[in-house]
């Protein structure tokens, strides 16, 4: 009785490691990720691959964001900053192979390599948990005068000594 008990935990251990992927094991597939700006209270607005905007908020916000993007696929932010007198501002976060998921080849088995991490996104990681900005000031205080202006002119308005080189096509 007692070797049939070790073999069926030793089995259950098997059917335990071969159904489940190792990234999915000891990782996950949300990850945290904190968002600041200098100066704080900006907008913030975050698009993933596909543009569809999947969080809108003002900073410091913290937020989990899915490491997965379908089958096999990695997910790609884009997070734009916007405050009113500054400059807006958009960075990407990015997502990079999760060292877990190699662990598969040991552990995992081949159905957690190929299919179960692959599907729930465990099989990547968040490259920085951080994500800090400082936003810079919009230039509205230069004059018009000093500013270089584009401006069309008609042939009878301009002066006689603009005239002079003017060329003929």
């Amino acid at each position: 009785m007692k070797g049939m008990k070790q073999i069926s935990t030793i089995a259950l251990s098997a059917v335990f490691l071969m159904t489940t992927g190792c990234a999915s094991i000891v990782s996950k597939s949300s990850w945290p990720i904190t968002i600041n700006s200098v100066p704080d209270n900006a907008k913030i607005s975050i698009t993933d691959k596909k543009g569809i905007e999947i969080y809108n908020g003002q900073t410091p916000a913290t937020l989990k964001l899915k490491s997965g993007s379908g089958f096999f696929g990695k997910a790609r932010y884009q997070v734009k900053f916007e405050k009113e007198g500054y400059q807006s501002r958009t960075l990407p976060v990015e997502f990079k192979l999760n060292g877990w998921y190699i662990g598969n080849l040991v552990f995992g088995g081949l159905l957690g390599f190929l299919i179960i991490d692959p599907a729930t996104g465990a099989m990547y990681r968040l490259e920085t948990n951080y994500l800090n900005e400082t936003l810079v000031k919009n230039n509205t205080t230069a004059s018009a005068e000093n500013q270089e202006q584009l401006k069309v002119y008609g042939i009878n308005e301009i002066p006689q000594e603009w005239k002079d080189h003017l060329v003929k096509l």
